[in-house]
C-alpha cells in the first residue's frame, strides 16, 4: 500500500509543461543507468536492490541479536558518522516516543563529533548502567568513530573486562577487509556486514541503521517491506508513476531557474532528523564541481518565528518542499476557560492537529503569495512501513537528480580536504610536509587558531 505522495499543484506558475516534458528523456537516461549499473558511481549501486534482496532468514538475526541486546543493556550506543547513524537516528525519533524517558534500552549516538563534554557527559551517564557499543565503520580508520571508540572501548573493558566486553561491543563493517574487521575477528566481536557497493548515505536499510532501529524496537521487517512496495512506485520511465523521478525533475527545473536553495519543512517534530538524514543525503551527493541544490532543513512551526521572515521576504533563490506527516499516533484537544484570559476559547475543543493543519495552510498561502515555489511530499503515518518508502523515495529521487546535475551521486571527493588538513595539523606520519605547508598559509592569513 502506497503511504507516500507528492504533490506538485502549487508550482504550476514555475513548471510548465512543456519543460517538465523536455526532462522526460535525461530523466529515463538516469533510471537506465542506475537499473543496468551503468554511469558514473555504477560501483556503489547495492542500495537499490536491498529491499527486494535482503532475506528474512538475515533480518532475523538482526532482530535476535536486537533481542538480546534489549534484554541485558540499559545504554545501547551508536558510534558512528554521517549516514553511519543519521538514518538510525531519523527512524527512531520518527517512530518511537518523543522524550527518552519513555524509551528502553536509551540509544544515544557517538562518534559523530569531537567534543569533550559530550564524552565526558556520555561517560557520566553510563556509570553503573550495562552497556552495549555498536560501533559502524567500513575501514575502522575514520577519526571521529575512531577515537570515540577507543574511549568507550577502555571502559567497557574496564568494567567488563576484556572477554565480556567483546560479548557487548558488534563492530557494524566491511565484511572482508579493514582494520575494524580485524580487530573484530581478534577479540571476538560479534559483526553484521556493511555492503561494499552501498555508501554511507545510502546504508539505513543494510546492518548499518538496521541493528540501532531494531534496538529500539522497531520493525525491521515492516521497515523493510515498505521500501520494497516503494521500489514498485519509484521505478520506471513514467514520470507521473515514478515519484521519484517527478521530484528530481522539479528540483533541477527550479535549480536553472535561480532556486538554489531547497529547505525542506516539516510541521512534526518528529520529522526533525530525517531533514538532517535528507540534508547528508543530497548535500554530499550532488554538491560537487561547483554546483548542486543547498539542502536546508527547517521546523514549522517552530521556524516560523524565525527563519519564516526570510522565506516570506527574502532573497528569491529558494524552493520550498513540504513534508507533511498526515495522521498523528494520538490526539490532544485544547480546554476551554472561564476567564479566557489569552482570548483562545475559539479553540475550545479542537486538535491540535486542527490548529497545525492551519497553520501549514497559512504558510502555503503566505509563502506562495511571497513568490516561493511550493511542492508537498505526505506520509500518511507514523508507521515503519511508510518510512520504508520515504527512505526510498529520496534515494531513488536523489540518485537520479545527481545524474541530471551531471555529477557522481554516489562520492564525497570534498569531503577529504578537510580530513588531508586535520591529518597534518595532527601530525599524523606522512603528512610532515603538508603540515609545515598549512601552517605557513596559518601565518600569511594571519590567523589566530
Amino acid at each position: 500500500m502506497q503511504k507516500i505522495f507528492y504533490d506538485t499543484k502549487c508550482l504550476n506558475k514555475w513548471i510548465i509543461p512543456e519543460k517538465l516534458e523536455s526532462y522526460r528523456e535525461p530523466a529515463a537516461e538516469a533510471e537506465t543507468m542506475l537499473k543496468e549499473k551503468k554511469g558514473l558511481g555504477n560501483d556503489f549501486l547495492g542500495w537499490l536492490n536491498l529491499p527486494i534482496e535482503t532475506d528474512e532468514p538475515f533480518l532475523t538475526s538482526i532482530k535476535n541479536k536486537a533481542d538480546e541486546i534489549r534484554g541485558n543493556t540499559d545504554v545501547f550506543i551508536s558510534i558512528g558518522i554521517g549516514g553511519s547513524y543519521l538514518g538510525a537516528k531519523a527512524a527512531i525519533e520518527f517512530l518511537s516516543p518523543s522524550f527518552e524517558g519513555l524509551r528502553k534500552p536509551h540509544i544515544i549516538f557517538a562518534g559523530h563529533q569531537v567534543n569533550s563534554d559530550y564524552m565526558s557527559d556520555l561517560l557520566k551517564l553510563i556509570e553503573n548502567k550495562d552497556v552495549t557499543l555498536n560501533v559502524i565503520s567500513k575501514s575502522g580508520t575514520t577519526t571521529e568513530p575512531g577515537i570515540a571508540f577507543r574511549v568507550l572501548r577502555k571502559w567497557m573493558e574496564k568494567k567488563y573486562g576484556r572477554k565480556e566486553s567483546a560479548e557487548r561491543i558488534i563492530a557494524t563493517t566491511d565484511p572482508q577487509k579493514g582494520a575494524l574487521r580485524k580487530l573484530a575477528e581478534k577479540e571476538g566481536y560479534a559483526t553484521f556486514p556493511i555492503p561494499p557497493d552501498v555508501g554511507g548515505r545510502y546504508s539505513v536499510l543494510t546492518p548499518v541503521g538496521l541493528l540501532p532501529i531494531a534496538v529500539s524496537g522497531i520493525d525491521v521487517f515492516k521497515l523493510l517491506s515498505g521500501a520494497k512496495e516503494a521500489t514498485e512506485f519509484c521505478s520506471g520511465n513514467d514520470i507521473t508513476q515514478n515519484i521519484s523521478m517527478r521530484y528530481a525533475i522539479i528540483r533541477n527545473i527550479l535549480f536553472r531557474q535561480g532556486k538554489v536553495i531547497e529547505v525542506l519543512a516539516g510541521f512534526q517534530p518528529q520529522l526533525h532528523y530525517i531533514g538532517d538524514w535528507w540534508k547528508q543525503l543530497t548535500g554530499e551527493s550532488e554538491g560537487k564541481n561547483f554546483t548542486g541544490i543547498f539542502p536546508a532543513a527547517v521546523d514549522y512551526t517552530t521556524d516560523l518565528h524565525s527563519i519564516g521572515q526570510w522565506m516570506q521576504e527574502g532573497t528569491r533563490n529558494v524552493f520550498e518542499t513540504f513534508i507533511i506527516l498526515k495522521k498523528t499516533d494520538n490526539t490532544v484537544t485544547i480546554p476551554g476557560f472561564d476567564d479566557d484570559n489569552d482570548g483562545l476559547n475559539y479553540l475550545k475543543d479542537s486538535s491540535f492537529e486542527t490548529v497545525n493543519n492551519s497553520a501549514y495552510k497559512g504558510t502555503v498561502l503566505a509563502h506562495l503569495d511571497g513568490g516561493v515555489p511550493i511542492s508537498a511530499i505526505t506520509i500518511e503515518d507514523r508507521t515503519p512501513e511508510a518510512l520504508g518508502q520515504l527512505f526510498y523515495f529520496f534515494e531513488k529521487a536523489i540518485a537520479i537528480s545527481g545524474h541530471l546535475l551531471r555529477v557522481n551521486p554516489f562520492n564525497q571527493p570534498g569531503v577529504e580536504a578537510y580530513k588531508q588538513n586535520m591529518f597534518a595539523f595532527l601530525s599524523k606520519p606522512g603528512f610532515e610536509e603538508k603540515g609545515e605547508e598549512l601552517k605557513e598559509k596559518l601565518k600569511e592569513l594571519d590567523l589566530d587558531i
